[in-house]
C-alpha cells in the first residue's frame, strides 16, 4: 500500500508525443526548440489538468537535453535528461505561486536568476499558478521578465489568464491550452486499465470521460476512484452509481414513449427516474443534453460532435431520424422552458409532469398519423 502511485503521476507523460490532446500546443514548441527559435517567457493557459505543467517540465527537459532525437523530443538517456528524471536537477526551479505569492518569494528568485547553469544550457524557472502573485510581486518581476540572461527560461502557468496584468502578457508567448476531446480522454483511460489489469466496459470508460469535463488529471483521479469501488472491474451500472450519473438509455426511452405519445409510459418512466433519488434539475438538463444531440445527429456531417463510440452515434442517429426535426425542435423549445422555470416551481414533481404532458401532446399528430 505504501508504494500505491496514483494514476495521474504514474501515467503522467514524458514527452512530447505522449501528451494527450494538445497536438498544436506540443508542435509548436518542438519546431521551437528544433529551429533555436525558444522565447525569453511562456504563458501557459487553460483549464486544470489538461497538461500545462506537464509540458512545462517536458520543455524545461527537452531545451536541456544534449542528444535530441530527430523528432526533436529528449533522449532520457544524457546527464542532463537522467538528473531531470531522477528529481536532482540543479537547472529547473519550480514555484508555486498560490503559497510562494510575495514580492520576497519572487526577489528570492530574481536573485538566482543572476547565476548562469553549472551544467547545461539553461536554468528554467516554472511558476504555477502564476495569476496567484501578488501586485508588488508582479512588478518586482517586470524587469527580470523583460531583460533575463540569455540561460534563462520562465515558464508561466496558469487557469486564469484574465488576472494576468497586460505588462506581464506582453512579456510572455502565449500558449493555450484547451480542454481534452472526450474520445482521446477514453483512449488514453482504456490505455491505464489495460496497463494496470483492470477489466472495463467501454460505456463507463465513455461516462468518466464525460464526468471530467476535458481533464485528464480528474479523469485519472475518478478512475482510481472508481478502480477501488468497482475491485477492478469498471462495469457502466457500478461507474453510473457511483457517480451518481443518470444512464442515458433512460432518455432513449423516454423519448421513444413520447414519440409514440404514450403518455403513462413516460410519466411511469420518469416517477422511476425520481424515485431514484435524482434531482428534478438533474433530470431536465440531461433530456436537454439528449435532445441535443439528436438534433445534432440528423445530419451525418455533425453526427461526430456526439461523444462516444460508434454505437452510440448509431443509435442518435437512428432515434433522430425517427422523431425528425420539427418534433425535436418542438420537444427542446419545451424541455428548455421547463428547465429554465424549474426553480421557481413549487410542486417539483408536478411540473416535470407537465413538462412530459406538453411533450407528448406536442407528439401527437405525428403519432396520429
Amino acid at each position: 500500500m505504501d508504494n500505491f502511485v496514483v494514476s495521474a503521476r504514474k501515467y503522467r507523460p514524458s514527452t512530447f508525443a505522449s501528451v494527450v490532446g494538445q497536438g498544436h500546443i506540443t508542435r509548436t514548441l518542438k519546431n521551437a526548440i528544433q529551429t533555436g527559435q525558444l522565447p525569453q517567457a511562456f504563458l501557459f493557459c487553460g483549464p486544470r489538468g489538461v497538461g500545462k505543467t506537464t509540458c512545462a517540465r517536458i520543455l524545461a527537459k527537452t531545451i536541456n537535453c544534449e542528444h535530441l532525437t530527430a523528432e526533436g523530443e529528449a533522449c532520457n538517456e544524457c546527464e542532463s535528461c537522467r538528473t531531470f528524471n531522477s528529481g536532482a536537477s540543479m537547472n529547473i526551479f519550480e514555484l508555486d505561486a498560490a503559497s510562494n505569492n510575495s514580492v520576497d518569494d519572487i526577489r528570492q528568485l530574481v536573485d538566482q536568476v543572476q547565476y548562469p547553469p553549472t551544467a547545461g544550457r539553461y536554468k528554467v524557472y516554472i511558476i504555477d499558478e502564476v495569476h496567484m502573485l501578488s501586485a508588488a510581486a508582479f512588478n518586482a518581476f517586470l524587469k527580470t521578465l523583460e531583460e533575463p540572461p540569455a540561460y534563462a527560461k520562465f515558464i508561466l502557468a496558469t487557469t486564469e489568464k484574465h488576472k494576468i496584468i497586460p505588462t506581464i502578457l506582453s512579456r510572455c508567448q502565449v500558449f493555450d491550452f484547451k480542454r481534452i476531446e472526450n474520445s482521446d480522454i477514453v483512449e488514453h483511460l482504456r490505455y491505464v486499465a489495460k496497463s494496470e489489469g483492470v477489466q472495463f466496459e467501454e460505456g463507463a470508460l465513455e461516462v468518466i470521460a464525460r464526468k471530467a469535463e476535458g481533464g485528464m488529471r480528474d479523469a485519472l483521479s475518478t478512475f482510481d476512484q472508481l478502480v477501488n469501488f468497482t475491485q477492478g472491474n469498471l462495469t457502466l451500472s457500478g461507474v453510473l452509481e457511483n457517480l451518481n450519473e443518470l444512464d442515458s438509455e433512460y432518455y432513449f426511452r423516454l423519448v421513444a414513449q413520447m414519440r409514440s405519445a404514450n403518455l403513462g409510459g413516460a410519466l411511469l418512466l420518469t416517477n422511476e427516474v425520481l424515485r431514484k433519488g435524482f434531482g428534478g434539475q438533474h433530470f431536465l438538463t440531461g433530456l436537454c443534453e439528449h435532445l441535443r444531440n439528436l438534433l445534432v445527429s440528423l445530419d451525418p456531417q455533425t453526427l461526430q460532435l456526439i461523444d462516444g463510440g460508434d454505437a452510440t452515434r448509431q443509435r442518435y442517429g437512428q432515434q433522430a431520424q425517427a422523431c425528425g426535426l420539427p418534433m425535436l425542435l418542438a420537444w427542446i423549445g419545451i424541455a428548455g422552458d421547463y428547465e429554465f422555470r424549474f426553480r421557481e416551481a413549487a410542486n417539483k414533481n408536478l411540473f416535470i409532469e407537465m413538462c412530459m404532458m406538453k411533450m407528448v401532446q406536442a407528439a401527437m399528430p405525428a403519432a396520429q398519423g
